[in-house]
């Protein structure tokens, strides 16, 4: 064998083996492994992070809630503490003693000359009682429109729609009465004519109630109340208070844009996040 196949020979049994673990032994270097340098310390090779995608939470339906048609004492006190007195001046008007209950209500009635003497007392002992009694379409009427009415714009604005409706409507069919028996066109007796109840207020909540409905459900309450109003009145049996119930639901429709604007005002605003406790999140809103 020449010289130079010997060195090479020589030399590549010196050298460090490519595989691990190979030439270990007494005073052999350790193996270096792939892609690492002598001096360097060894470092964990990163991997890409696996982010598990959340599912999209699926919207739940609303859960129907039927006790919130009817008033309660937290919800709605308006409406719950006003038919609490409808129902008593009902039962008094149905068992007290019947000369009494005509005298009471004579002295509430909203004729021309109640008005004329004391019309602020008149026009609140007028909304006391219910003609028809508690079966009445007037009385259950009241119970479900006042209770949407008042979840929607409050207690407050319930009251100043129903009042309101009923003292406008109220005036509005009694003047003209005393103008025509100013004139000679009815006899004085009608200046007696009794007149009370909560029809007037509650149509006018209807027409009220029925802006704040989604478009689906608004027109056909109005299109079924509406002819209500204009049977009565083409049947001519009271014309006075059939004409005052179609005016008091005009004056709920007419009051639409302020309503709007008082649910915008009554609406909660969205709760904090801060308030769940966490202290990174305080003071963001979530919408």
């Amino acid at each position: 064998m020449s010289r130079q196949g010997t060195a090479a020979r020589v030399r590549a049994d010196r050298a460090p083996s490519a595989v691990p673990g190979a030439g270990d032994g007494p005073g052999a270097a350790p193996a270096v492994p792939p892609g690492l340098l002598p001096g360097v310390p060894r470092q964990r090779a990163s991997r890409p992070a696996l982010v598990e995608a959340e599912p999209a939470a699926l919207p739940q339906p609303p859960r129907r809630r039927p006790w919130r048609l009817l008033p309660t004492p937290a919800g709605t006190p308006f409406t719950f503490g006003y038919a609490l007195l409808l129902v008593a001046t009902s039962l008094f008007a149905e068992y007290a003693d019947p000369v009494l209950v005509s005298d009471l209500l004579q002295g509430s009635s909203t004729d021309v000359v109640h008005l004329a003497q004391a019309p602020l007392l008149v026009l609140v002992a007028s909304a006391l009682w219910i003609a028809g009694g508690m079966t009445s379409a007037y009385a259950i009427g009241f119970l479900f429109v006042l209770t949407a009415l008042e979840r929607r714009i409050g207690g407050l604005r319930t009251a100043a729609v129903f009042f309101g409706g009923h003292a406008l409507a109220t005036l509005a069919t009694e003047l003209p009465v005393a103008f025509s028996v100013a004139a000679g066109g009815l006899p004085e007796s009608s200046l007696h004519r009794l007149d009370y109840g909560i029809s007037f207020g509650v149509m006018t909540s209807v027409g009220a109630l029925a802006g704040l409905l989604p478009a689906w459900l608004r027109w056909p309450v109005l299109a079924g109340v509406g002819y209500v109003a204009v049977t009565d009145l083409l049947a001519a049996l009271d014309p006075m208070t059939d004409w005052g119930h179609l005016l008091s639901l005009t004056l709920g429709i007419a009051s639409w844009p302020l309503l709007r604007r008082w649910r915008t005002r009554h609406a909660r605003p969205a709760p904090l996040l801060g308030d769940l406790g966490h202290p990174a999140l305080r003071g963001v809103r979530t919408y």
